[in-house]
């Protein structure tokens, strides 16, 4: 279960709309069904509205219209409800007002009452979507250690095929720690490109999931928020492990005397 747009409409019962009523909660631009606040949608059962608000639904994969209780009431004589919703009023307490209408009910109900929280369906919502991704965590672990592989791969190649190199370096005077802070250097770099490559698709990607493939094959999307600590924070950690890999695996090529290093060019 995922966060649905649904819709609240107002009677339009004059021939032009009139202003909707708008509600103060920050709301998607377009709900499930393809409506903007303020446009003039006709109902089934309930004839011409006017689409006063839409808003996120944790309750309902499908989306929901909500419409007055009197219109409904009106429209199809049906005066049984089987949900509410309550807002409660400033500094009051949910769980007395759980149990107040939970003795409110009829005996012979009371055991069917079930009542939920707002926060509670959105907390339940995102975790059975972050169950649902739980593969995908061990998938980026394996893709980080396949890419520090890689990394130490190249980096050992270069230095070897760099041997020459670094002894001439350290014939001119070039101590040990300053190339191995140059590998540490190369190796950084190597791990930024990396990083910036793999935000960026990464990024693309999740868009394309978002508000292609979830609003296609589930009938539900959500909004775009960037964890830019949670980015960033990576992004170093990845960086300083390619530069530490980078040092690791350039240091054998460097421990060999200065000499020796350059001998093949005698």
């Amino acid at each position: 279960m995922a966060p649905t747009p649904a819709s609240c409409c107002s009677k339009a019962d004059a021939p032009a709309p009139p202003a909707p009523r708008r509600s103060g909660s920050r709301s998607p631009p377009r709900g499930s069904h393809g409506w903007s606040v303020g446009d003039s949608v006709t109902l089934p059962i309930a004839g011409r509205y006017v689409v006063a608000g839409i808003w996120r639904d944790y309750a309902r994969q499908q989306g929901a219209i909500i419409v007055r209780d009197t219109d409904y009431t009106r429209a199809t004589g049906d005066r049984t409800r089987t949900e509410a919703a309550i807002t409660l009023a400033r500094g009051a307490d949910p769980r007395t007002v759980e149990r107040a209408l939970t003795a409110a009910a009829p005996p012979a109900l009371t055991s069917l009452v079930s009542i939920a929280r707002p926060a509670t369906l959105r907390r339940y919502a995102l975790e059975l979507f972050d169950r649902s991704f739980a593969v995908t965590y061990l998938l980026e672990g394996v893709a980080i250690l396949v890419g520090l592989a890689g990394v130490a791969a190249t980096m050992s190649a270069q230095t070897i095929a760099r041997t020459r190199e670094f002894g001439m370096l350290r014939h001119i005077g070039v101590a040990k720690r300053q190339i191995v802070a140059m590998l540490a250097t190369e190796g950084a770099l190597l791990g930024l490109v990396g990083g910036i490559a793999g935000i960026t698709l990464g990024g693309v990607m999740a868009q394309v999931l978002v508000h292609v493939i979830n609003p296609q094959s589930f009938n539900w999307t959500m909004a775009t928020r960037i964890p830019w600590g949670s980015v960033g924070g990576v992004a170093l950690a990845l960086i300083v492990a390619a530069a530490g890999t980078a040092v690791l695996a350039g240091r054998r090529a460097i421990a060999a005397d200065a000499v020796r290093m350059v001998r093949e060019d005698w």
